[in-house]
């Protein structure tokens, strides 16, 4: 499975509700990122930062601004 695809599935679940928040580490960032800024429905996930440069994700029901 390619680390798109398996990022792609992270966002559904995310959206769906099958799991409330997903760590990235610092290193998987970037590609992490770049995939979700594709997605349509951004706005709907938020990203809060942690100390050393990982980022917990979760999905808001209303878009952020």
């Amino acid at each position: 499975m390619n680390e798109e695809k398996m990022i792609n599935e992270v966002l559904d679940k995310l959206k769906n509700g099958e799991i409330s928040e997903y760590y990235v580490s610092k290193d998987k960032f970037l590609s992490f990122r770049s995939v979700l800024v594709k997605r349509p429905d951004f706005k709907h996930f938020r990203g809060i930062a942690q100390r050393g440069g990982d980022v917990i994700y979760r999905y808001l029901e209303t878009p952020r601004s």
